[in-house]
């Protein structure tokens, strides 16, 4: 059965092209939708992170500081993802990460990434908004750990993936959400979905 990997980043911003750069990754590895593996580390790239991250994430200049350095993490992270397809919420930010945290490390970085945001917005226009948290509660799905750190955010995506999948399985007679479907779906318009999934039902 093919791997996806889910992964989230907390960092010191929102740009690695302004200097940002990743404080902590968590992946969680799933075979045909269950969980198989989990990767976590916090990350030391020798920046500050400013006092309103630390805010937000709980993590510390004090923390980083006693971390493996950032190129050693994403080594570690890019050989446990292998070639997987990543998915992320809000995936053009972490890809734009994990893209120049690897290029750092002098590694390529070619895995396609699936957004469960775009997703999200294709399937529930009706969503208060399309913030992770928010559709863990519309969807009542469990809240896990510490919002904003990576492992728990990851673990939410991981759950938002799973409805997603069951949605489209039991609301629009999909067989087989796999991958190419979800990158067809994010890449759609939202005027265009009901054709995309009629397309792709089972009669």
């Amino acid at each position: 059965m093919p791997l996806t990997a889910v992964i989230d980043f907390e960092t010191t911003g929102i740009s690695p092209g302004c200097g940002d750069r990743a404080t902590e990754v968590a992946i969680v590895l799933l075979e045909g939708g269950r969980v198989v593996d989990r990767f976590q580390s916090l990350m030391n790239a020798g920046v500050r992170i400013p006092s309103f991250i630390t805010q937000l994430t709980g993590i510390t200049n004090a923390m980083v500081a006693g971390a493996p350095d950032a190129a050693q993490v994403m080594t570690q992270a890019s050989r446990f993802v292998g070639d997987a397809p990543l998915v992320a919420h809000n995936a053009a930010f972490d890809r734009k990460f994990w893209q120049a945290e690897l290029d750092r490390a002098g590694l390529a970085a070619p895995q396609p990434f699936i957004c469960t945001l775009l997703l999200s917005r294709r399937l529930y226009p009706q969503a208060p908004n399309h913030k992770l948290g928010s559709l863990v509660d519309f969807h009542g799905l469990p809240r896990t750990g510490q919002a904003h750190r990576a492992l728990a955010d990851a673990e939410m995506a991981v759950e938002l993936l799973g409805q997603i999948q069951h949605d489209l399985r039991t609301r629009h007679r999909v067989a087989s959400p796999d991958h190419a479907l979800l990158m067809a779906l994010q890449r759609c318009a939202k005027s265009a979905v009901g054709a995309l999934m009629a397309r792709h039902a089972s009669t």
